[in-house]
């Protein structure tokens, strides 16, 4: 290994000239990663200073751990770009063609792209999602409605069970509420999309059979995006496809895969996490929410449990010095959130007892390639989260926190299952001012009422009928 010393900031660092292929990383997805994944990133940082060297399921890459190096990559997109084609090992051979986390990655759509063709698509996906994200549109309003309506139906489901009872907050709404909501803006007709939209969890959770389902997912959203070429409607697909009409079918299918996982496991992670920290007694993040303030628990939760734990990978243009290590070009740099939330640097400055946060967290990216969806992502988990606790007189956790499932991706870090023991609140009449404010105005808005006849049919919906549990 050829060390050389340099100045930064007045100190003096050690920086190792060492190729990332001589190198012999420790793995990342361990079990400790699963349950400790902060003593993970300490011991990382610790050991190797901002940029670690990792395996990952048989590949090595480099994590970014500290917060400033995860900026100068994230704000950077031409000496760090996206785009698979940049990647060395693969281009070389050098990648597994079973390596599990392929399935996920060579989908080639807004969020792994890179390369001329990618601002066009960026600029499309900005266009097809103003209607939704922009509170003043009648599609905004709609979606507003839906999730209202869509998180009614779910608690409604649940309380079945009986005034008290033991639900699993995670399966019975956490994560079928974005899915629901998906349906929406993707425009599925009727219940279709049901069994589609449940393999994306299967995508995300890079299992086994990871590859299968989205083979599955990827044939059910052409065909969709072929209905929308021909009807088209108030929807992303069709927005999309006006903003981008020489989209192939092949890539606006990849596009709906793209919206599918910002809407899906994101979103669901979210509202766990938000729920949980309300519920174990964290007293600032209680103190915002009895205040109404949903999005700042919201943020809170993002700067310590990020959903997105680390983002997909990036590649350095050319040989570049990033922490203590050069990067060589082609090598993948894969930025960890939740690793730059937990550096010294960010987190001593972040006041624990506030109930106002910073909006220097990570969560939704950095730079020009931010989440496009980050609006529409904080809607719906605020609405969720919001119609949990109006609804509910009490929730407590059927668990002690410390004993919560865990469960933990490539990408994303959620709960397994939230178990709560519930007790249903007096339904009360809808103020007017809450029905001025999400009823659908007009008929450009259009009905947002699920059609109880499509529910009992629906795959997703006897799934959550199996899940009732008798109350306590």
């Amino acid at each position: 290994m050829v060390r050389e010393t340099q100045t930064d900031e007045g100190g003096s660092v050690e920086l190792r000239d060492t190729g990332l292929e001589t190198m012999s990383p420790e793995p990342l997805l361990t079990r400790d990663y699963e349950t400790r994944p902060s003593l993970v990133y300490e011991r990382l940082r610790q050991r190797h200073g901002p940029v670690a060297p990792v395996d990952l399921l048989g590949v090595p890459a480099w994590l970014v751990l500290g917060y400033r190096e995860a900026l100068q990559v994230l704000q950077d997109d031409g000496g760090w770009p996206k785009g698979l084609e940049n990647w060395r090992a693969r281009t070389e051979g050098r990648v597994p063609a079973d390596w599990p986390l392929g399935p996920s990655l060579e989908v080639n759509h807004v969020l792994i792209q890179g390369g001329p063709g990618y601002p066009a698509l960026r600029t499309a996906w900005d266009l097809a999602l103003r209607p939704f994200q922009d509170p003043r549109n009648p599609q905004a309003k709609r979606l507003k409605a839906a999730v209202t309506a869509y998180a009614d139906e779910l608690i409604t489901l649940m309380g079945e069970a009986g005034g008290t009872g033991l639900a699993d907050l995670s399966a019975q709404f956490s994560r079928p509420l974005p899915l629901m909501v998906a349906s929406h803006l993707l425009g599925f007709p009727g219940s279709q999309g049901d069994d589609a939209l449940m393999d994306m969890w299967r995508v995300l959770d890079a299992g086994p059979d990871a590859g299968p389902a989205l083979d599955r997912l990827l044939g059910a959203l052409a065909e969709l995006a072929e209905l929308k070429l021909k009807t088209p409607g108030e929807d992303f697909p069709s927005y999309l496809l006006a903003a981008h009409p020489g989209l192939s079918l092949d890539e606006l299918a990849r596009e709906l895969f793209m919206l599918l996982g910002m809407t899906s496991d994101h979103v669901g992670i979210l509202i766990s996490n938000t729920v949980v920290e309300v519920l174990s007694g964290e007293d600032s993040v209680r103190a915002s929410l009895s205040a109404g303030m949903v999005r700042e628990a919201m943020n809170r939760v993002v700067m310590r449990k990020p959903p997105l734990v680390n983002f997909v990978p990036r590649f350095a243009a050319e040989d570049t010095r990033l922490g203590n290590y050069t990067i060589r070009a082609g090598d993948p740099v894969w930025v960890s959130s939740a690793a730059a939330h937990a550096d010294p640097l960010f987190a001593d400055h972040v006041a624990p007892s506030t109930t106002v946060s910073t909006r220097a967290h990570l969560s939704w990216g950095a730079g020009p390639r931010q989440c496009p969806a980050r609006e529409l992502a904080s809607t719906v988990a605020a609405v969720g989260v919001g119609r949990l606790f109006e609804r509910f007189a009490n929730l407590d956790l059927a668990l002690p926190v410390d004993q919560l499932p865990w469960r933990s991706s490539p990408f994303m870090r959620g709960l397994r299952s939230l178990p709560v023991r519930y007790e249903r609140a007096p339904t009360p009449e809808r103020p007017p001012w809450e029905s001025t404010d999400l009823e659908p105005v007009g008929e450009a808005v259009g009905p947002v009422a699920p059609d109880p006849s499509a529910r009992q049919r629906s795959s997703l919906w006897r799934y959550l009928t199996g899940l009732i549990r008798p109350g306590r």
